[in-house]
Formats: structure tokens, sequence, C-alpha cells
């Protein structure tokens, strides 16, 4: 799991919740025969670099359940307001010089999305997060709230994180290559993300309800880097049972690089 060229501690922590307004237990719901999470820590484990997985929880049925896949298990307050600080504190417990954020509902996740992510920082110490955009084929997704877009500089460091279509297209160009969807998949340095919880929520953040905006607010660099990986969350039981039809028509060897 761990490339030869690399000696630093990276650390894989899957944020997993019970509670959940749309589906409750949805890190347990079954995927082809075997809990969400599951699927979710198969997978992680397959990257090149990381050096250790582990599963954040609040809740005993999570971390029983992840026990018995063989899965360790951090349990966290259940205060949390969001996944970055469920990462805080197991960061403040387990020591690692990178700690990467996977999300617990995509069972599909590519262990190469997580590598990408991961050499955002790797070799850039002045990068404290990094993450992934993939460029935006479907023109319905420009305008939909629901997929965040990220502009970046020249550096591919990011200016802004929003809902609304961004660039803006002053001259009606047909944007053909122009937006960039972002892929939630994050990755940190240890002392940034120990003071995470504690940088200001600012105006930004509060209008979009975008958390990587805090770092932005705060004056951090966010490097982004392009990939092909199209992420497959499940929100909802329609989700749940369209990945388990992409499981059943690929043997669980899905991978998906495209709209």
């Amino acid at each position: 799991m761990l490339s030869s060229y690399v000696s630093t501690r990276i650390l894989g922590v899957i944020p997993a919740r019970f509670a959940s307004s749309r589906f409750p237990g949805k890190a347990l719901a079954p995927v082809a025969g075997k809990p969400m999470l599951q699927h979710v820590y198969e997978r992680a484990m397959q990257s090149r670099y990381l050096t250790g997985v582990l599963i954040a929880t609040d809740d005993e049925r999570i971390a029983a359940a992840a026990r018995q896949f063989g899965g360790r298990v951090r349990m966290t307050s259940t205060e949390h307001l969001s996944g970055t600080d469920r990462l805080a504190e197991v960061a403040s417990a387990e020591n690692a010089a990178v700690y990467v954020n996977i999300q617990g509902d995509e069972p599909l996740i590519d262990p190469e999305a997580i590598d990408a992510a991961i050499l955002s920082v790797l070799h850039d110490e002045n990068i404290v997060m990094g993450t992934l955009k993939k460029r935006i084929i479907d023109p319905t997704e420009v305008t939909n709230p629901n997929v965040v877009k990220v502009v970046t500089n020249l550096l591919e460091d990011a200016i802004y994180f929003s809902r609304c279509p961004i660039p803006y297209e002053r001259d009606g160009a047909n944007g053909q290559g122009l937006y960039y969807k972002h892929i939630g998949l994050y990755v940190y340095r240890r002392e940034f993300l120990l003071s995470y919880p504690d940088l200001t929520v600012g105006p930004l953040e509060r209008a979009e309800r975008l958390e990587q905006l805090r770092a932005l607010e705060n004056g951090y660099r966010i490097r982004v880097k392009e990939t092909e990986y199209e992420s497959v969350g499940v929100d909802t039981p329609d989700d749940l049972e369209r990945v388990n039809q992409l499981f059943t028509a690929t043997a669980g060897s899905f991978v998906n690089h495209e709209n």
C-alpha cells in the first residue's frame, strides 16, 4: 500500500455517522452483500500512499460493524458539525503528517483519486490542504446548486468554491471546458487540521454552506488537482439502488471516470 519513495505517515480517515436526515444508517446500508462502509474501507486500503486507514464514528452500531469486517475504529464526539471537525479530533489522538478525509458514502471511490489528492500536497510544504476537481460535461450540472463548482488560478490553487455557475460568461460563450465541479476528497497537513475547528467561520462559508471556504476566508491555500474520477455518493435510498445496479452490472469492479 505504501510507495517505496514515500516515508511520510499518511492516514486515511473515513468519518461515518449513523444519523442522516435523508438516509439514517446509510453507512451500514447493503451494497452487493456488504455494508457500504466496508466497500469504502476496502477501496481506501488499495491506495498506494496511505499508510493506514481508520473509521471515525460516534455510533457503536457503526463501530461494531466496522470491527466485524476488520476495520480499525476511533470513537469520536457526537457534537461535531462536519467531517473535518471529526477528522481534527482524530488528528489530536492519531499522529500523522497528512490526513485524508474519505467520504463514507462513496462505495465506488477510486484509490487512484485518493492518491491524486495526496500528491496535491505531498511535495509542497506550503500547501496545507488539497482536493480534486473534474471538468463538467453535463451542462445541467453548471446550474445545479447541489453540484459545487470551483475556479482555480494558474498554480492550481483554489480561488473560490460556489453552488452558483462560476466563472460568469460575459460574452455568452458555450462554456465548453470552462466549468469544473469539486470532488469532495480532502487532504490536510497535521498543523492545519488541528487548527481548523478554531478558524473563524466567515460570511462566505455561512452563505454557501461550504466548509472548505473557511480555509480560503482565513488566508490558506487549497491545491486543486484535476481528475477523471466521477464521484458517486449515496445520499438517498434511490442513490443506493443505483449503486447496487452498478455493482451488479460490473461485478463490483466499476470505477466511474465519466458522466
